[in-house]
């Protein structure tokens, strides 16, 4: 069993809670960072795809086009905490206090499946009654067997496969991530003799080292963004900034994350990374003592955002196939009508909410065990097949 009680980040992952005691007035803030993320992730998505926000970018190009450029830039939002929160879980002191690395990773590709699996078969069936009434390039083909398994592994995009939902590549990364974490760690562990007692250092020194690697040359390589290794610079930091505001000396980490980060964009700016470097800064504030309480009305603004952080993996996963109905639906009733198109994306936004409790509550949070984990891909790939075959031959 897991050795901290799961907390669903994002858009994209279950990681584990850092046994450190948390600051009660700013803790929420935390779970609140990644609700605003969840949401700019969606808010992006929606001004992307279908016919909706086509027949508003017109009315509103300035807003349609900031969502479209920079909203999606919250991933990095998601990977730095990821890494924070893996950290913090498998080496909070930098020596992995984890047993096997294969069993490990086993158990996050379990936690991570049983609602991603659900959330395709959503994204299936909503291709499926969407594709009659809209004939958009954001409608999925009705999917072959080879896309189905390649999907359902977390591999399509390394497989070349078409993807069966948004987003879905972002899961398949942060899969890729914390294996390269835990095997990373793991053998720093293993260290022979008299060197055993320098684990901790070595493992830190090994994922920095990656870190660094990343940032200055894989991350400005495109063709790489199929691989962990392409994103790892910002999830590094994440772990980086854990051990950071641990140690004894934080300002020294800090500084030396700052350098690299300062490097990193004298190389190559990259705005993305910026914001990668802005939120590693923002998790260190937040784990610094708080010198008072925080004002009542921050804990208000607070609350709503942490509702949705708490749900963001849910909500990230099944968001797209709420969305391919309500632009069908929309625009079968309504076509070319700016105002009912409006609300269409309000709608399809409130829905997601809605969407995303549902899956929170009916499988995220009774997710347990390898043969639930297995049911549900077996569900997910025999009912899209039964789906396709229904529609014709493959």
């Amino acid at each position: 069993m897991d050795t901290c009680p799961p907390v669903f980040v994002y858009c994209g992952e279950p990681i584990f809670e850092s046994r450190m005691p948390p600051t009660p007035q700013r803790q929420p803030w935390l779970d609140a960072t990644k609700g605003a993320a969840c949401l700019a992730i969606v808010a992006h998505h929606l001004s992307a795809y279908g016919p909706l926000p086509d027949t508003l970018q017109p009315f509103a190009p300035q807003l349609m086009g900031w969502l479209y450029d920079y909203a999606r830039m919250a991933v990095q939002v998601f990977l730095v905490i990821g890494g924070y929160l893996a950290a913090a879980s498998l080496a909070p002191s930098g020596r992995a206090r984890f047993g096997a690395a294969p069993d490990q990773i086993g158990r996050r590709f379990v936690r991570l499946v049983v609602p991603y699996a659900a959330a395709l078969l959503a994204a299936v069936v909503a291709a499926a009654l969407a594709r009659p009434w809209l004939d958009d390039p954001s409608v999925p083909d009705s999917p072959q067997l080879g896309q189905l398994l390649a999907n359902a592994l977390m591999l399509q995009d390394v497989l070349g496969e078409p993807a069966l939902s948004a987003g879905v590549w972002y899961v398949a990364i942060d899969l890729q991530l914390y294996a390269m974490a835990v095997l990373l760690l793991a053998l720093a562990r293993r260290l022979p003799g008299r060197w055993e007692h320098y684990a901790a250092v070595a493992g830190r020194v090994a994922v920095l080292g990656l870190c660094a690697v990343s940032l200055l040359g894989f991350n400005r390589m495109p063709e790489l963004d199929a691989w962990g290794i392409y994103f790892f610079g910002s999830y590094g930091l994440g772990m980086a900034t854990l051990w950071a505001v641990r140690s004894p000396q934080p300002g020294r980490w800090l500084l030396a994350l700052a350098l690299l980060g300062g490097l990193a964009l004298a190389v190559d700016f990259r705005a993305r990374l910026l914001v990668a470097l802005c939120t590693a800064a923002w998790l260190a504030w937040l784990a610094a003592p708080a010198p008072r309480a925080a004002p009542r009305w921050t804990q208000a603004l607070a609350a709503p955002l942490q509702w949705v952080g708490e749900r963001g993996y849910s909500v990230f996963l099944v968001h797209y196939p709420v969305a391919l109905v309500v632009n069908a639906v929309w625009v079968r009733l309504w076509p070319d009508q700016a105002l009912a198109h409006a609300l269409g994306l309000l709608a399809a936004f409130a829905l997601s909410l809605l969407a995303g409790w549902a899956l929170y509550e009916r499988v995220e949070r009774r997710a347990a065990g390898a043969w639930q984990a297995l049911r549900w891909q077996a569900r997910f790939v025999g009912a899209s097949l039964l789906l396709a075959w229904a529609r014709g031959p493959f």
